[in-house]
């Protein structure tokens, strides 16, 4: 039996009847109707793969005309649709009009079951074949930025990092849901990457998705998809994150930034693997593997009821917590040593090493941008450094800045840390969000719902 829903058209009851007994022996699903005006509505509720259209539903027609006009309209809800044309009144020209404007076969009434059931199982490989060459398209338009960026590898030997490690190479064959914890700028997204290159799932997509970038308008469209017309700019059916990732691995970060509306939706998807594109009533199945991160303390947020606890439960299977670089002793030279190495063959310089003096400050520096302000400060410090030795100087970490961080203490919350980093750096740079926002790392739509939610 062919895994395919075929829709049939046609004013005959008859031959409605005869066809449905016969493809309901064949196919997964047939679905009938008399008139070409429902279209809109059947295509909008079911999958279809494959259409049989009839050319003529006006007594005495036998010119075909209709029959070309909903097959265009057919195709221009969406190109790919296979559509068979059907007829009593076959010419070749009739045909090979029909061919030229998009169907892919063309049968003659009464026609012979052997006939059908040959036409069907062609046009299914066909369906089959263009849903992969469509998904590949969109995936490669949406991973182009990632894939020219690369990612980087875990560099430490830290016993917490070790001990991530471990438990990494544990749970990446598995299909489990991974929940990553810790600080801004510890890794999440490294060790999400490494979670899905150590995978069942490697060779298929790693779709990463910063929840705390993405307009909350914006929030089903860019996850779920949309069909054409669903709204004013709706322009063509797209599918959404979910889909794209199908098979694969899907990140989303900065999940504890999602509202209590999203917060549910996002758990629907989760809890019947099934996603619904804006504008359309019909669920597709999507099988991913679904990893998630934040730097924001969920189970406090369960407690003061910002944050699910259905969805946690869902997302956190194994969770990792991320130390923060300050914990990591001499990873802190081991990650430096890695980004000289990266950015001295980025610019073309000769590898640099780090003087003694700069080592001592690197080791007793609280870094609160954790691994990433390190490599924003090596990569600053190779551009500027004139001889092949970095200095503390090329480091340009600020007495005023150095001490202020050594006054910071290291049990302090995720949260409260935070806060304080924000607040920090609107002040460093005088109320201008764009800067502060780049000296965090984060975007201006990012930074502004951080402001909000700890009111500064």
């Amino acid at each position: 039996m062919l895994d395919a829903t075929v829709l049939i058209i046609d004013d005959d009851d008859d031959i409605l009847l005869s066809a449905r007994l016969f493809l309901k022996q064949q196919v997964k699903q047939v679905i009938t109707c008399k008139s070409p005006k429902e279209i809109n509505v059947l295509l909008s509720k079911n999958e279809v793969d494959i259409i049989l259209l009839d050319m003529n539903y006006q007594k005495g027609a036998s010119d075909g005309r209709e029959g070309l006009y909903w097959l265009e309209h057919i195709l221009s809800i969406d190109k790919d649709y296979v559509v068979i044309l059907m007829t009593a009144f076959g010419n070749v020209e009739l045909a090979v009009k029909a061919i030229k404007k998009g169907a892919t076969d063309f049968i003659l009434k009464p026609w012979e079951n052997e006939k059908l059931f040959a036409t069907i199982s062609a046009a299914s490989k066909l369906r089959e074949s263009n849903r992969k060459v469509k998904k590949l398209e969109k995936i490669h338009s949406s991973l182009q930025k990632d894939l020219t960026r690369g990612f980087e590898n875990i560099v430490g030997q830290a016993e917490g990092i070790k001990q991530l490690q471990t438990t990494l190479l544990k749970v990446a064959p598995t299909d489990a849901n991974v929940l990553i914890l810790g600080e801004n700028g510890t890794g999440k997204q490294v060790f999400a990457y490494e979670i899905h290159g150590n995978s069942q799932r490697k060779n298929q997509v790693f779709m990463h998705v910063d929840l705390g970038s993405l307009n909350e308008n914006l929030f089903e469209s860019e996850l779920f998809g949309y069909a054409k017309g669903a709204f004013t700019d709706a322009k063509e059916d797209k599918p959404g994150r979910f889909e794209l990732a199908d098979g694969g691995t899907i990140f989303l970060d900065e999940i504890g930034n999602l509202t209590l509306p999203l917060q549910a939706k996002l758990l629907s998807v989760l809890q019947n693997r099934t996603v619904t594109r804006l504008g359309e009533s019909k669920e597709r199945k999507v099988n991913v593997r679904l990893i998630t991160a934040t730097n924001m303390p969920l189970n406090e947020m369960v407690t003061k009821n910002t944050f699910r606890q259905d969805l946690l439960f869902r997302i956190n299977t194994v969770e990792l917590l991320l130390p923060p670089l300050r914990k990591r002793g001499t990873d802190i030279l081991l990650l430096a040593n890695h980004f000289m190495q990266v950015f001295s063959s980025k610019y073309h310089k000769e590898n640099r090493s780090l003087s003694n003096k700069a080592k001592d400050m690197l080791l007793s520096y609280k870094w609160p941008g954790n691994v990433r302000e390190l490599q924003h400060v090596l990569e600053r410090a190779v551009i500027m450094s004139d001889g092949n030795e970095i200095t503390e100087e090329d480091l340009q970490l600020s007495p005023q800045r150095f001490a202020q961080n050594n006054t910071m203490p290291d049990e302090m919350a995720l949260g409260d840390m935070e806060k304080m980093m924000v607040q920090k750096a609107i002040d460093k740079h005088k109320g201008n969000i764009s800067k502060a926002a780049a000296e965090l790392g984060l975007t201006r739509a990012a930074l502004y719902r951080r402001i909000e939610k700890f009111g500064i």
